[in-house]
């Protein structure tokens, strides 16, 4: 268990090499208020003094400290010199000639021995990016430090809680500073250390405060309370200490820090360990052995590694389900370009296949949102185009009159004993040429769903296409163009069918009803009701006596002009009238029908055979005679710059997962426990 630390540690360092931290790793997060003494307690962990020390916030950046225990120097040279086993060799860390010694993350191979100049880099590395007037910045500062002094940790000290901005800190820096806590505590898989001073009341603490926001069970968190040696006269912590006061479930340490003066003359940290253990045996004799910088490093290294243990199982679950993840979106991206043609031409194929497929309704890709292809055109051809024949009138816009004034315009001077046929014929195309706009407007949807399906394809096509924004755009083009060339051709194939049943009326078709009959039917229908001779008489009689009106004669004492003479807006009709309205009617009406089933199964066979079929036919063969020529390739085929960026990154980011899960690999299981 003793190698759990160091390989997060090293897990750590792999995922910072991409920039990025896509796995929560287990970690101790230093908080507490401004001056609690986070800097003491972390220092007092390490043995040596190296944090920037001063009134007012000085922790501006989150500090990610990584301990490493070490060999001590005389050891590691007698390892180096090959009179130590083989094994120990991996901690010998050759060439580097100190006792004890630190690195930053960006200070690439600079070792620093001398610990004041570590110091003096976390200062110039926080105003780098915080400024030099107290600002503040989320952007962490990664320090290892190597001593055969330390035990195993990782702990982030963060920015203290300040209430108040100071120079040019804005005036949210409260906010600021705890959602930067809060965004590294609720890490699940990180450890609280929440630091509060004993000279303070506990439950105002607002590291334990915003310690209970992220972890209100206490599972994650320890108290350590310090500067015991600065509490009233008369006062103690023992209640605080003992968890009487507020109980937190992995504990309560309580430490001495050191105090100014110290600092100002350089006390070392082993004599301050001294007095402080002496101090403890002095004024809390039954918590000495549970308390104090000693107790706390090897608290911290134990709770770490057993929450290290426990966490181990879903982070090898996470990183095998990233890497599978990562490696489809590498797959994706697809291979840097070599031969071209051929690129192109799988490139082309692909597209092809899947516009055609779409058509076909056997597309991988299948919308489950709305129709789409074939499927709406088989909507557009029997629902809406058929709904659309189905709802209009056989005898829609033809009044009575209208057919009355064609009866007599058709036969000319003389009165009519039968119904002529050039008026049925002049009145039946009329409503036949009615199908010929939603027959046009039929070709019109299916022209753009074709156009609807190459984004469809573009959308679901491999990311081959996706790579190349010209080539893509190119495409679009080309078949866009091909639709563009094809759809006149279709209407005028959809107007020549309307064309052609106007230009012969067959009316000796299987299906229409012969005038003679609907005639003979009519004139059955009337004398049933009335005795056909004398309604022929009184009906002669009532002509003669009934005043000028529609087209009979003028008055004699009225000056009318009878190519002016309106007919009548509305009268009653008489009873031959009557008929052949009705015959007229009839006949129009199944002669529509008959035109309207023929229409309703052409247009949709012809829309397929010009438009659909042509280009599922042509449209490969059109994409490569216009894209495949050997100047166009280059130019084609030019990655984006997003695409080839994405594909670096996520290149780097799967072997970062290959190598984790490879550090990961190491541990057995066996020695988990």
């Amino acid at each position: 268990m003793e190698n759990l630390i160091p390989t997060i540690n090293r897990l750590q360092e792999v995922f910072l090499t991409v920039g990025a931290e896509i796995i929560q790793l287990p970690q101790i997060v230093v908080v507490g208020s401004q001056s609690s003494g986070k800097s003491s307690v972390l220092e007092s962990l390490v043995g040596r003094d190296f944090l920037p020390r001063g009134s007012g916030i000085v922790t501006r950046r989150p500090l990610v400290l990584q301990l490493v225990n070490v060999a001590p120097l005389q050891e590691r040279l007698k390892i180096e010199n090959g009179n130590a086993v083989k094994q120990n060799a991996q901690n010998s860390y050759p060439g580097v000639k100190a006792e004890e010694w630190g690195t930053f993350l960006h200070c690439k191979n600079q070792i620093f021995t001398d610990f004041a100049e570590i110091r003096r880099e976390i200062e110039a590395e926080t105003e780098r990016s915080s400024g030099d007037n107290k600002g503040i910045s989320p952007e962490p500062i990664y320090l290892k430090i190597f001593s055969p002094k330390v035990l195993n940790l990782t702990l982030v000290d963060l920015p203290g809680i300040t209430k108040v901005p100071v120079g040019d800190q804005p005036e949210d820096i409260e906010s600021q500073v705890q959602e930067m806590i809060l965004s590294f505590i609720s890490n699940p898989n990180s450890l609280i250390l929440a630091v509060s001073p004993a000279n303070s009341d506990l439950a105002t603490s607002d590291a334990l405060k915003l310690a209970r926001e992220v972890d209100p069970d206490g599972r994650r968190t320890l108290l350590v309370i310090s500067k015991l040696d600065l509490m009233d006269a008369g006062t103690d912590a023992l209640e605080v200490l003992l968890g009487r006061v507020i109980p937190v479930r992995l504990g309560i340490i309580g430490v001495v820090n050191r105090s100014q003066h110290d600092i100002n003359t350089q006390k070392s940290l082993e004599d301050s360990m001294r007095d402080e253990q002496a101090f403890l045996q002095r004024h809390y004799p039954s918590l000495a052995s549970r308390a104090g910088s000693h107790y706390l490093a090897k608290t911290l290294s134990r709770l770490l590694m057993h929450h290290i243990r426990d966490c181990l199982p879903d982070l090898k679950t996470r990183v095998t389900v990233l890497s599978a993840q990562y490696q489809a979106r590498l797959n994706s991206y697809g291979q840097p370009v070599e031969d071209q043609s051929a690129t192109l031409l799988q490139i082309v194929t692909k597209f092809a296949s899947d516009y055609c497929n779409t058509i076909e309704g056997t597309a991988r890709h299948i919308q489950t949102t709305e129709l789409c292809g074939g499927a709406r055109m088989c909507y557009i051809f029997h629902e809406t185009f058929g709904r659309t024949l189905q709802s209009i009138d056989p005898l829609g816009g033809l009044t009575e009159l209208d057919i009355l004034t064609a009866i007599r315009n058709a036969t000319g001077p003389r009165p009519a004993l039968f119904v002529p046929e050039v008026s049925f014929e002049l009145l039946v195309k009329r409503q036949i040429k009615r199908l010929e706009e939603p027959s046009l407007r039929c070709v019109e949807l299916v022209h753009e769903e074709l156009q609807r399906i190459i984004q469809h394809c573009s959308s679901f096509s491999t990311q081959e296409l996706l790579r190349f924004p010209k080539l893509h755009d190119s495409i679009v083009e080309v078949v866009t163009g091909l639709l563009r060339k094809r759809l006149p051709i279709t209407n005028e194939m959809v107007h020549n069918l309307v064309a052609i049943e106007l230009a012969y009326i067959n009316t000796k078709h299987p299906d229409f009803t012969d005038a003679a009959q609907v005639s003979a039917s009519v004139n059955n229908q009337q004398t049933e009701a009335l005795d056909g001779g004398k309604r022929w008489k009184n009906e002669k009689v009532a002509e003669e006596k009934a005043p000028a009106a529609g087209f009979g004669s003028p008055g004699r004492s009225q000056a009318i002009n009878l190519l002016d003479t309106a007919v009548p807006v509305s009268r009653k009709l008489s009873v031959k009238e009557q008929r052949d309205c009705e015959v007229i009617q009839r006949l129009i009406k199944c002669y529509f029908l008959i035109v309207r089933k023929s229409i309703q199964d052409s247009v949709p066979k012809t829309v397929m055979h010009f438009l659909v079929n042509f280009v599922k036919e042509h449209l490969q063969s059109e994409l490569v005679g216009q894209l495949y020529k050997q100047p166009l390739l280059q130019e084609l085929l030019i990655e984006s710059q997003d695409t080839a960026q994405q594909r670096t990154e996520v290149a780097q980011m799967l072997e970062a997962l290959k190598k984790a899960n490879n550090i990961i690999s190491e541990i057995r299981e066996t020695h988990l426990w």
